[in-house]
């Protein structure tokens, strides 16, 4: 039996994260846009956009490359799928600016 954590399914999420990128061949950059691709057909909330954030930023991608691969996607997955993938992503980028800034406000000695 493993030892119980206070956060069970987020350490199964990282845990499956880790395991993904130990098997995958792609390099992180292509890793970020197959994966961006794949939130936008499942109409992924906000939520998991904000999980590829960091990554995307540390990897040096461009907005215009995730608006590339909503491009590219669009005729698979379909206007409304593009404009909700559009619309989390903007939501996700302004909760990690928040955040950022919180967190830069505290870090100031304010």
């Amino acid at each position: 039996m493993s030892t119980q954590s206070e956060t069970p399914v987020l350490d199964t999420l990282a845990a499956m994260t880790v395991d993904s990128l130990e098997r995958c061949g792609l390099d992180e950059p292509t890793l970020i846009l197959t994966r961006i691709a794949a939130l936008a057909a499942m109409d992924a909330p906000a939520i998991s956009y904000l999980a590829h954030i960091g990554p995307a930023v540390e990897a040096g991608m461009t907005a215009e490359q995730l608006q590339d691969v909503l491009v590219a996607v669009a005729p698979i997955v379909g206007t409304a799928r593009v404009m909700s993938a559009a619309g989390h992503i903007t939501e996700a980028l302004g909760f990690a600016i928040a955040v950022a800034e919180i967190e830069a406000e505290s870090g100031s000695g304010s």
